[in-house]
């Protein structure tokens, strides 16, 4: 149709917002995002990594997308999670110090912005199922208060499979208290009494999915209790396993193979609801495996608790038909701190009003293979670390003795504290580590260990950890500009640090009362 006589010509504005509006109509929708983590999972305890123990589905999850095979966390649970929801190395958060027990008045500090209020700004609906563990002293430190729409699940860091009861020694008053801890929402739930907690959570996490009105993404955090202690299991999931001698490896075994079945579940609900071809799945575990309780980290040395391969070289993987490439292995360093900024750029979100983050977004690391941004790791720097869970045999240490003069007593960083960094391929770790054994899948070897020969007074090691992941040859004396180096680094991020918040249990935290563990401040 022809122009009217003496009408205006199109705004070139007019032109340019049509342009941009047709611009976003044809952008992709923001991805669903499901962040799945597997509780003291460890590296010797998937099929990938040579397993007797079956992992079928995670098996092929990972063999379709990116298997991160240089992937770290933390080497216990609140610290992994609190990096993970934060993007901040604890020792910006004041929780360098194990974990926040069940009667501390401590949570992950409530000025910290996290993940989930960083997707819900950017549109997201947040859901979380499963285990918190990052302090509830006080309703503000709840999950719901935090940016999580909906929650279900513990808060504690363990508790019984079907009972869903913890049992705490509360010191002041020299009682033992039994009480149920278990919440929908901000609610207890008290209806799910002998169901087990890692079908609870999956099935939850799937009504989550098919309800899910697709209009807005969706972010799932599935944070299971599998597979830390107690090793519970139905029975079913035992009977394959009955080769394996060792009772404790033998229940495991049977934990990882449910919990290995509950994700296959959830990844069919995706595709059967029609989010799959939309989805970001990450996997991880939150640190080693506990080899006192049935977990492997073979052939890496160290387990739980401590800074060595085994406590927090992690297993871990992305799945997604929106990867750029697929079936292959990335050797690039991730850590866990590197989630927030990376979901929050694929959400299109962004991350102002957070804190300085120590993570990096590594998406092109990942799904095109670029390297990744980050060169450094800090794994931590713990002044005050004792090892709740000391090795048998010749290095019984809990913490450092008094140790011989060393060429290293004037540099920078004291080398007496309990520390570990990153740099390139080098790996530097002083003070105690922690237990430094080498653990043989009990199915492997006679030996349920393979000691260190290293002195007990030793109190720092240089690895080449690219080309010696399992810790065997230090090289501290033959590269002491390295070690030098490192030293300094780690003197750096002591100087940022923040005190250790790790405070005196309080009594009032007893649920005698309502018989449920929860908020008491």
């Amino acid at each position: 149709m022809a122009r009217r006589e003496g009408a205006p010509p199109l705004c070139p504005l007019c032109c340019l917002l049509f342009f941009l509006l047709r611009l976003a109509a044809a952008r992709s929708p923001a991805p669903h995002l499901v962040l799945v983590l597997a509780d003291d999972l460890g590296w010797g305890d998937v099929g990938w990594h040579g397993s007797a123990i079956r992992t079928p589905r995670l098996d092929a999850l990972g063999a379709g997308g990116v298997r991160l095979e240089r992937y770290y966390t933390q080497p216990l649970c609140t610290p992994s999670r609190s990096q993970l929801l934060s993007g901040r190395y604890q020792i910006h958060t004041g929780l360098q110090h194990q974990i926040i027990w069940p009667c501390q008045p401590s949570c992950l500090p409530l000025d910290e912005k996290l993940l989930p209020e960083l997707l819900q700004e950017a549109g997201y609906i947040t859901h979380m199922v499963g285990k918190w563990h990052l302090g509830m002293y006080r309703k503000e430190c709840l999950p719901t208060r935090r940016g999580f729409d909906t929650y279900f699940g513990y808060l504690l860091g363990s508790e019984d499979y079907y009972s869903h009861n913890r049992c705490v020694l509360i010191k002041a008053k020299n009682v033992t208290r039994c009480a149920l801890d278990f919440r929908d929402g901000e609610e207890v739930a008290t209806g799910f009494k002998n169901m087990y907690s890692t079908n609870i959570f999956t099935e939850r996490a799937i009504d989550l999915i098919a309800s899910h009105k697709t209009e807005k993404p969706l972010f799932l955090y599935l944070s299971f209790q599998s597979v830390h202690e107690p090793l519970e299991v139905p029975e079913e999931y035992i009977k394959p396993y009955s080769s394996i001698k060792d009772v404790k490896r033998r229940h495991y075994a049977g934990m990882v193979t449910l919990m290995d079945e509950a994700v296959g579940n959830l990844t069919d609900a995706l595709k059967r609801y029609g989010l799959w071809d939309n989805t970001v799945l990450v996997f991880s575990t939150d640190n080693g495996g506990q080899t006192l309780a049935g977990g492997n980290n073979w052939p890496l040395r160290g387990r739980k608790w401590t800074l060595w391969e085994g406590g927090v070289r992690g297993v871990g993987f992305v799945a997604s038909p929106l990867l750029k490439r697929k079936g292959v292995e990335s050797r690039e360093l991730i850590h866990i701190s590197d989630w927030l900024p990376t979901l929050v750029h694929l959400a299109g979100g962004h991350t102002n009003g957070t804190k300085p983050l120590d993570g990096f977004d590594v998406w092109k690391a990942i799904s095109e293979g670029r390297p990744s941004p980050r060169v450094e790791l800090l794994h931590n720097i713990d002044p005050m670390f004792v090892d709740n869970f000391p090795c048998l045999g010749i290095d019984n240490r809990t913490s450092l003795p008094q140790s011989n003069s060393s060429p290293w007593d004037d540099s920078h960083f004291n080398i007496s504290i309990h520390a570990a960094i990153q740099h390139g391929k080098w790996k530097l770790l002083t003070g105690y580590p922690g237990c430094s054994h080498w653990f043989p899948p009990p199915s492997l070897f006679n030996e349920s260990r393979i000691q260190s020969s290293d002195p007990p007074t030793k109190r720092l090691w240089l690895f080449d950890i690219v080309n010696d992941p399992e810790e065997k040859n230090d090289l501290s004396e033959k590269h002491p500009h390295v070690v030098e180096k490192l030293l300094s680094r780690l003197q750096y991020y002591h100087k940022r640090s923040v005190p250790v918040f790790y405070p005196d249990e309080d009594p009032h935290c007893d649920p005698a009362a309502t018989g449920a563990w929860g908020p008491w401040a």
